[in-house]
């Protein structure tokens, strides 16, 4: 009964799409980590970016944007892919229910975003990952070649002569499925620092899944820090203020009430999220403040409550009118452009074990993603996972499926307390937009006793200690890499 052809770890975008393109003659099973829509997906609010039906655009000029942003450290051949078959995925989302804003003459309206040169973004009103997420969700609802397991918690993932064995903790309980191909869409790593934009389940499970079955990890030090989160200083997951926002024409403030992007790049509030993240934290110094603002009560109140129906609502909500009001922002971390790397087909260095979405390294954003260039890769690689899994499929023996042994360690203790909090601290404090290297080295140190305490002790295996141990490997990851990158720049240095 729990044997399957496919196993999809993570119910976002990337998951679900990855399923519905599927052959229909496949056993599938895709786990969600607690609700079906708890998602980063589902968070996402501005748009999806791409060039379809788009007279004054092209996938050249797209794919020139996201290499500049990206610092023109982006794969060559995976960001073409991106650019160019876009067109293909968004007009097939477009055929599963998906609706996108349009314009009084009926064509799709197209808003811009941080380093666009052209309007091509779709949305739907601010709530664009929502509305993604939850028609996927329903088209896959109908698949009868597919289950569904909510709140069903991955604890491992091993591999096995026929594939990989999964043990997955449900109700309490541990049960063991197995599967000839596997596919982790787990989405981001946001909770391993103190404050982010993710959801809930952004604890990097996967990469750390992936990191243990021998898989490659590249570029998982290249960590986004949205410039326009709402500050928040009391809550851990704080609300985003979509780049949208400043495509309609908001202004960043600083603690004077006064713009300041002019001093740091040509393209003010429309530079690419690293260059605005920076530019704050240079303003910050020099004001000795972190009070930062957004603004945009010059533009007309009617067309902000239509154009950002969520936003104004949420914002109301916390006790502010962003028709009327200046809105506190500050950076925060927002997205990981690395982790588990992956070919042009989303297939990792292990054979049969794919990964998409925010989870995969595919290298299309470089050293910073291109605004609304997330919800566009979470459907174009999963799509030809897909393709690639099916031909397979056709092909391959369908040897017997075996079953690896787990331990769930029923009577042992939980693990120790504040062990995720301290986490947080150390990244927080040795990694946030512009990296301390003292404490990057000292927080190093202190993760690999940490990582190697939950490693190598006997814990009872919940939810308290599949996170703790995912954010310790996922933050022992970054400042590996960041410390390589620290010292070599250093050498550099040395040299010059």
């Amino acid at each position: 009964m729990n044997n399957y052809d496919v196993i999809i770890a993570g119910c976002g975008a990337a998951g679900l799409y990855t399923a519905i393109n599927l052959s229909g003659d496949l056993k599938i099973l895709i786990t969600s980590k607690m609700e079906l829509t708890l998602c980063n997906t589902s968070l996402a609010q501005g748009g999806i970016a791409g060039v379809y039906n788009s007279p004054d655009d092209s996938p050249e000029q797209h794919l020139n944007d996201t290499f500049v942003a990206g610092g023109f450290e982006n794969n060559p051949e995976t960001t073409a892919i991106l650019c160019h078959e876009a067109q293909i995925d968004i007009n097939r989302i477009i055929e599963l229910g998906v609706e996108f804003d349009k314009t009084e003459n009926g064509d799709y309206h197209r808003t811009l975003e941080g380093g666009h040169g052209k309007n091509r973004i779709f949305h739907h009103k601010d709530t664009t990952g929502f509305e993604i997420e939850t028609k996927l969700l329903d088209y896959v609802k109908t698949l009868s070649n597919v289950d569904i397991l909510e709140n069903a918690l991955i604890c491992e993932i091993k591999k096995t002569t026929s594939g990989f064995s999964f043990d997955i903790l449900i109700n309490d309980q541990h049960i063991v499925c197995n599967s000839r191909y596997a596919v982790i869409a787990t989405g981001g790593i946001g909770r391993v620092y103190e404050r982010t934009t993710n959801s809930a389940i952004a604890t990097g499970d996967g990469i750390a899944f992936a990191y243990n079955l021998g898989a490659k990890i590249s570029n998982i030090s290249y960590i986004q820090f949205h410039p326009t989160a709402f500050n928040d200083r009391y809550n851990r997951e704080c609300f985003l203020i979509s780049e949208a926002v400043r495509g309609e024409g908001a202004y960043l403030k600083n603690c004077f009430g006064e713009r300041f992007m002019h001093n740091y790049d040509k393209r003010l509030e429309l530079a690419p999220r690293d260059v605005v993240s920076h530019s704050i934290m240079f303003e910050a110094a020099k004001t000795k403040s972190n009070n930062f603002f957004i603004d945009i009560t010059h533009k007309n109140h009617e067309f902000v409550k239509n154009r950002f129906p969520m936003i104004y609502s949420k914002l109301f909500e916390l006790g502010y009118d962003m028709t009327k009001d200046l809105i506190p922002v500050f950076p925060c971390q927002h997205y990981l452009m690395g982790g588990i790397e992956v070919d042009k087909n989303a297939e990792t260095t292990i054979q049969n074990l794919f990964a998409c979405g925010e989870c995969s390294c595919t290298g299309v954003h470089g050293n910073n993603r291109l605004a609304s260039n997330s919800l566009l890769e979470a459907l174009v690689f999963p799509r030809r996972a897909a393709a690639v899994i099916n031909e397979r499929f056709r092909t391959d023996l369908k040897s017997t499926l075996i079953s690896a042994d787990f331990t769930s360690n029923e009577n042992a203790p939980h693990i120790p307390k504040g062990i995720r909090t301290e986490i947080r601290r150390i990244m927080q404090t040795a990694y946030f937009v512009m990296p301390d290297i003292k404490a990057l080295f000292e927080g190093f140190d202190r993760l690999s006793q940490i990582r190697e305490v939950l490693c190598s002790g006997r814990f009872k295996i919940d939810r308290d200690y599949v996170e703790a141990k995912s954010l310790a490997t996922v933050a022992f990851l970054i400042l590996q890499e960041a410390n390589k990158t620290a010292t070599e720049n250093a050498e550099i240095d040395l040299q010059g």
